[in-house]
């Protein structure tokens, strides 16, 4: 039984991520090809954190 290799298509994305891609090696280890720090920008920006949400000690920005 042979397996199909799949087509490696660029996913769809945020305009802001374009270019993004991330890959595990064999050891384990996360590489991306964006800055840790654009990323949490990114997601701070973007997503609403659920835990966060409802605690009245931190002030809206």
């Amino acid at each position: 039984m042979t397996k199909k290799k799949k087509k490696e298509e660029d996913p769809k994305v945020h305009e802001e991520l374009k270019g993004f891609k991330m890959e595990i090696n064999s050891f384990g280890e996360i590489s991306s090809s964006f800055p840790i720090d654009k990323i949490n920008e990114f997601l701070n920006k973007n997503v609403e954190d659920k835990k966060l949400k409802d605690r009245d000690d931190l002030k809206e920005s």
